[in-house]
Formats: structure tokens, sequence, C-alpha cells
């Protein structure tokens, strides 16, 4: 079977950066980001969603106030420039990751079995509805960055600590309860994907050089017969280890479950200078990352990373996908409303805190790191 190496990127920024202002530019020349991608050898386009990102008052919860309609609006424009589409349905409100899964206002006062029937039938209805506006995704992940569990607190799981290589100590009765929970959630997702059509099912964790991680929660997933076709992983180097503690991992887990492994969430900076003051990337992590944070050094790990992935045995490495890598700092834009922190009762300063770890300068020129993803 001929296999497509995926270069990706999620761009679920980017109708909040253009309605702001942000504009892009290749080569002294204004053109759509979508173009640009296709262009710089790009062939997926991954996009968030969320169930319902505003308050009672309507008020936006932002980081892109990702909406089924702009989910679809933003994957019309990839699949017009011949892009594919991953949907990475969050089940959520608003972000979902192993900090934070929180129910969706609407979904509250639901027992388990009804929570479970609503993963189904809500998972149904935005893939018909993307059927229906003829961009239904290749492939789909259910769930972000599920490490800790979903949908909380009927579907959370012992919490991982990733430095600690360890989970939490938890009694084996509650341990085996609460994958049973998050196994069956995650089983109506899968059920309903498999129902509407032909797409790929990816399940997703972060801390991409946890062995340990992966082999505990996928063996959990194996026991009790969750569907899915390719294991998805966050590495961002800045936290989860070396270029080989990812490598032994992707060989590794790819061999035992016999699946095909894509890491979903990546990025590095091309600079340690902030615009805010406030951007996550700086001096201090880049020597934990091990590359410059210049221009060069994100190009150098960028080749590194999809050579990596490339060379795991068996065709099973399907690539890359590079995360946010057009959030400009236009003002305005921001990870969050103060909505949207009471909701996911996660509170820290607003504004764009990922700018120097995009793609594209502080203006919107094309970096030269862009061009990396033309040579796989």
């Amino acid at each position: 079977m001929n296999r497509i190496y995926y270069k990706g990127a999620d761009v679920s920024m980017l109708k909040e950066v253009e309605t702001l202002g942000g504009k892009f530019m290749l080569d002294d020349e204004q053109k759509d980001l979508f173009e640009i991608l296709r262009i710089n050898g790009f062939n997926v386009v991954r996009l968030r969603l969320w169930v319902n990102p505003y308050d009672e008052e309507g008020q936006p919860y932002m980081g892109g106030t990702n909406d089924l309609e702009t989910t679809i609006e933003l994957a019309k424009r990839a699949k017009l420039q011949g892009l594919q589409f991953m949907l990475n349905i969050h089940y959520s409100d608003f972000w979902a990751d192993p900090k934070k899964q929180s129910k969706p206002k609407a979904w509250q006062s639901l027992s388990f079995e009804q929570l479970e029937e609503q993963v189904y039938r809500y998972t149904k209805e935005v893939l018909n509805v993307c059927r229906a506006c003829d961009v239904l995704p290749d492939l789909v992940q259910v769930g972000n960055e599920t490490t800790n569990g979903m949908l909380w607190p009927e579907g959370r799981t012992p919490k991982y600590h990733f430095e600690e290589k360890r989970f939490e100590p938890s009694e084996e009765d509650e341990w085996k309860a609460s994958f049973d929970r998050l196994a069956a959630l995650l089983r109506a997702g899968t059920r309903a994907v498999r129902e509407v059509g032909p797409m790929q099912i990816i399940l997703h964790l972060d801390a991409g050089g946890s062995n340990v991680l992966y082999r505990t929660w996928f063996d959990e997933m194996q026991a009790r017969g969750v569907d899915y076709d390719i294991i998805g992983l966050s590495y961002y180097p800045i936290w989860h280890g070396t270029l080989e503690e990812l490598r032994f991992n992707l060989n590794d887990i790819s061999a035992r479950y016999g699946k095909e492994v894509l890491v979903v969430e990546t990025a590095y900076g091309y600079t340690a200078d902030s615009p805010s003051g406030a951007d996550i990337f700086t001096e201090d992590l880049a020597k934990a990352g091990g590359y410059s944070p210049t221009v060069e050094g994100q190009a150098q790990f960028l080749h590194d990373l999809m050579t990596t992935v490339r060379e795991v045995p068996n065709g099973r490495g399907r690539g890359i996908v590079y995360w946010e890598p057009a959030w400009l700092p236009v003002n305005g834009t921001t990870w969050a409303s103060p909505e949207g922190m009471k909701y996911g009762n996660d509170v820290a300063s607003t504004g764009n805190h990922w700018s120097n770890q995009a793609l594209f300068d502080f203006t919107g020129k094309a970096l030269a790191s862009l061009r990396v993803f033309q040579q796989f």
C-alpha cells in the first residue's frame, strides 16, 4: 500500500488571526495561507473542534473560537488547495489536554450511559454535517491529548507524571474502572466514525518521548478492544524528552500494537524574542530543546524530526503536524478570553504566547524553515 507521508499544519487560530488583520507573505507577495502551505509541500491541515465555545451570554472563548461553523469554513479553504483534512474533536467547549478535560456545558447533567450515547451521537452528527458540506475528514482524532482521560470526572484516569515517568498510585479496582469508563467513551466515538465513512481514526496522547506512558495506556485500550488506526503523539522537545527517546517510543509502539504513528503536534522557536514578553519559548527552554533559537535551528529540528518519523520500520511512521505555525501576534488575539478561562478553570495572562514558535515572522513573512517540508 502506498502510504502518504503527512506534512501538516494545525491552523485552527487562522480565522481569528485574519479577522484581527493578520496577513501572510511568501517571497514578498501576499498570499492565502493555504496556498503558501501547499506551495511548501504541506498535504494535510489539522483543525480542532469545540462543542460550544461561548458563555451563556454568547461571549466567545477565543483561542480560535473553533465551533463547527468555523472548522468547516477553514476545512473548505484547505480542500480548495488540495490538502487533506484532519478533524481534532476535543469533546469539550474549550481546550482539552492533560491538564483539563472539561465536559461541555450542555452535557453536565448526563449520566454515564447518557454521556456515552452523547459522544456517539455528537460525533456522528458532526461528521454528517461535514459530509453534507463536502468536507468529510480524511482523519479523525477521537479526543485530544487524552493522557489522563476525557470528559472529566467520569472519563478521568490516574494522572501521568512525565518527569517521574509514572502514574499516580491507584487502587487496582479503581484503576480498572477508570480505564473501563474511558474506553467506553472512546469506543462510542470510534463507532460513530466507522459508521459514517472511510476515515482513519487517531488516538492521541502528549509526552511523545515517554514509552512508559504509551505502553501502559495503549495496553489498557487494547485489552478493552478500542478501535483505531493511528497512534497520535504530541512531541515538543522543550518538554517531552530527546529525539532518541521519541525514536525509541515510535519504533516500540508501532511494533507492539501493529499501528502507524503520527506526530500530530510539534513546534520549535525560531527566536527567543517575544513581542509581548510572554511567549512560552525562551533561551532556557531552547537549551532543553537542544537546537539554537534561530530560523536555522528551527529548520534543523524539523528536518531531524521528520527523518526520525520517516525511519520508523515497516513504513509505519506517517509524518508530522506543526502546531499553529501561523499564529501571528496581531493585536487582540489570545489563547483565551476571561470567559474561556473561567470555563476551563485555567487562568493565565491573555494574549499570544506562541508567536516565536510560528513558521512566519511577527509580521507574517514566511520563514526559510517552512521550506523543509518540501524535502520530504
